[in-house]
């Protein structure tokens, strides 16, 4: 573990002003019936709940900016008013934010109303904190304080920053096991914020989803989530996990949906895991999905309904992140030649307009891309029959056989023909995109032409991050851990000479450190996904020093 960096206080923060508003994924029936929805709208709060009002769900701010931040909070303003219930009074809630732990020092505070309406969630977006600058802030409501809470501002546009550390995660399946990712980073205490790159909740079923054949712990509701109520109370069981509010207690989030917030392998017009009519209607159940997602994040959207936004902090990092569900094509299959098609898009044109102007424009020393599926091309190469078959059911690859994944970035390859040329083209540096989804941990180079590389240039870097607890490919095959990527990475290396390491068994997350030589990731590894006191221990390092557009390996962690 490393040791905490100290960040420097100001001797005379600036006062802030304050302002707040409320806020606002087989085939299984959603109940809509009061009677049915009680059970597992109860299973949403903790056993130890405490007499309304309470904060039952914790307390989490996101999106740091150098002078404010996204607080958050959900309050049970009685006992009859669970989440997802659409009942409960209206309930004035107020928020504190000061430089110290004690609140002694108090810079801002401010109220505002959670309703039925918002599920009574509530966001407070505080402006006019000083930049680079740990807070700490509570809610409170009925004369009931939420537990204290840490937050961290972004430095200064303007600021020469030497270095920045974020905690990196994807694809939490609350079934396959217990959050102890979270824990240990929120443990670290050294996290400017963390990055969440998508699958931060699961639609799926009680048992329909990969768990090595065991339902750690049941999801609630324990059908599949269809309904507005089902989207709010599924994202209410996943916060009551206390590794999960620990974390969210220890530093800013900045998050991106990827599919399973809505459905598996959603699309702008559809979802693979949504049957038409059977399952309502798709722009019913992805509008209930993003709604209940804006009100259970602290995310703040640039653009209504979606993800993708921009953060910078200082001179060192500009941010983008990605939304690549609500604009993208439907996927094809393999062989056809669609994916090569111009009228196919994963970004959307707008979207990939705006990162393409910001990764231009920028003048940070590095251009980080919050990524939710992999850029890097895959080919499968040959693998042998025992393998390729799970691995084709992890990627939801037919499982005759394909050279890539049409899910990814793969199944459009115009846009990131389009986007890979565009960075070599004004010579464009530094630019890293950080991803999750895949439930395996790489470090790739990002070619311009795979086919020729490497005699043919990187256009940029990436780091993948493995799953937090969702099944990767030992837990399909049903071997020990280690089993299958002594044999698969060796095969998976040789036919993607871009890829430096692959690793394809093990859960855990990622530590980005950033200075202006090199960003380095450090991938962590769990001990056992299904105990909630797993261990956690290093695994490897990679590293792409300014200027390369390459990684490299580095041997010991920052």
């Amino acid at each position: 573990m490393t040791s905490r960096r100290s960040h420097s206080r100001p001797d005379s923060p600036t006062r802030p002003t304050s302002s707040s508003a409320p806020s606002r994924r087989t085939v299984v029936k959603a109940a809509t019936a009061g009677a049915v929805l009680a059970a597992p709208l109860a299973a949403a709060i903790p056993a130890h709940a405490a007499e309304a009002p309470a904060f039952l769900h914790g307390v989490a701010s996101g999106d740091p900016l150098p002078d404010g931040v996204l607080l958050w909070t959900r309050v049970t303003p009685t006992a009859a008013a669970l989440p997802g219930s659409g009942i409960g009074p209206d309930i004035e809630v107020g928020w504190t934010v000061a430089l110290d732990k004690a609140f002694t020092d108090i810079v801002a505070k401010g109220s505002t109303t959670a309703s039925a309406s918002s599920d009574h969630t509530v966001k407070a977006d505080v402006r006019g904190l000083a930049p680079a600058t740990d807070y700490w802030f509570r809610f409170s409501a009925g004369g009931t304080d939420s537990p204290a809470a840490r937050t961290r501002t972004a430095p200064a546009a303007d600021a020469n920053v030497t270095g920045l550390r974020f905690g990196v995660v994807s694809c939490a399946n609350w079934e396959g096991g217990y959050f102890a990712a979270y824990r240990h980073l929120a443990a670290r205490g050294d996290l400017d914020a963390w990055l969440h790159l998508g699958d931060y909740i699961y639609e799926y079923g009680t048992g329909e989803y990969g768990t090595r054949d065991r339902v750690v712990r049941p999801h609630a509701p324990t059908h599949e989530i269809l309904s507005l109520a089902d989207y709010r109370v599924r994202h209410a069981r996943y916060k009551t996990d206390p590794d999960l509010q620990a974390l969210h207690a220890a530093a800013p989030v900045v998050a991106i949906w990827d599919d399973h917030e809505i459905a598996n392998d959603a699309w702008s017009g559809g979802a693979e895991n949504h049957t038409e009519g059977a399952e309502g209607g798709w722009t019913a159940r992805q509008s209930a999905a993003k709604q209940a997602y804006f009100e259970w994040m602290p995310v703040r959207p640039a653009i209504a309904g979606t993800t993708y936004r921009r953060l910078r902090f200082g001179k060192l990092v500009d941010l983008s992140l990605l939304d690549l569900r609500s604009f993208r094509s439907q996927q094809v299959g393999i062989g056809d030649g669609e994916v090569d098609d111009a009228d196919r898009t994963l970004t959307g044109r707008a979207q990939l307009d705006w990162l393409k102007a910001g990764l231009k424009s920028s003048d940070t020393t590095w251009r980080l891309v919050g990524n939710s599926v992999m850029i890097a091309p895959f080919a499968l190469g040959n693998l042998t029959a025992d393998l390729f078959e799970p691995l084709a059911e992890l990627l939801g690859l037919p499982k005759e056989g394909l050279a890539l994944n049409p899910d990814q970035w793969d199944g459009y390859t115009d846009d990131r023909r389009e986007l890979l040329a565009h960075l070599r083209q004004n010579a464009i540096r530094n630019t890293v995109f950080l991803t999750g989804d895949i439930h395996m941990a790489w470090a790739n180079d990002v070619p311009v032409n795979a086919g020729t590389y490497p005699l043919s240039a990187s256009a940029a870097t990436e780091f993948v991050v493995t799953s937090v607890t969702s099944d990767n490919l030992d837990d399909l095959v049903k071997v020990p851990e280690g089993t299958v990527s002594a044999v698969a990475s060796p095969l998976i290396r040789a036919a993607n000479r871009h890829v430096h390491w692959v690793d394809t068994d093990r859960h855990g997350y990622g530590v980005l450190d950033i200075t202006a030589a090199r960003a380095q990731m450090d991938f962590y590894v769990l001990s056992d996904r299904t105990r909630a006191d797993a261990t956690s221990s290093w695994a490897r390092s990679y590293r792409t020093r300014s200027g390369t557009q390459k990684v490299e390996r580095t041997y010991d962690p920052v």
